[in-house]
């Protein structure tokens, strides 16, 4: 990855941590979730309105390191207008090209790639999806704290 990029990808983790999109708690939420991740302190609860399997609105709230809330803002931005299985794979191939030394995945990840990363840093991987296991939580109507431990 050229400097360039690295710099440009490290300026939309930044503006995304400083001006989260999608940062609200949603009182009409059909679905939601809590996630928390003991290890850097991240805790964030995802909110979604789920019409006709149709993820129409996505936000979250909660607080945490860049990378984290970054994500999150990354992942609002990215799911909503997605269908329920849209989302899930989406969350799949996210996970896949943090833990994967596989190049092929990130094609299909647009702004996602800025995280891509993250996968350098085995430590940060766990903020980076917490956003993600939380999104899959709330979809599967799982009440448990997801955790990333």
């Amino acid at each position: 990855m050229s400097a360039e990029l690295r710099e440009l990808y490290q300026e939309i983790i930044i503006d995304h941590n400083r001006n989260p999109r999608h940062h609200y708690e949603m009182k009409d939420a059909t679905a939601q979730a809590n996630g928390f991740n003991p290890l850097c302190g991240d805790k964030l609860t995802v909110y979604a309105k789920i019409e006709e399997d149709v993820i129409t609105e996505l936000s979250f709230l909660g607080c945490g390191c860049a990378i984290s809330q970054a994500s999150a803002s990354l992942m609002t931005d990215s799911i909503k207008g997605k269908t329920t299985k849209e989302a899930h794979e989406m969350f799949h191939r996210f996970h896949h090209m943090l833990t994967q030394n596989e190049e092929g995945q990130l094609r299909y990840m647009d702004k996602l790639m800025v995280l891509a990363g993250v996968k350098a840093y085995p430590a940060r991987v766990k903020c980076a999806t917490l956003a993600w296991h939380t999104l899959e939580a709330a979809l599967n109507q799982d009440s448990n704290v997801v955790k990333t431990e």
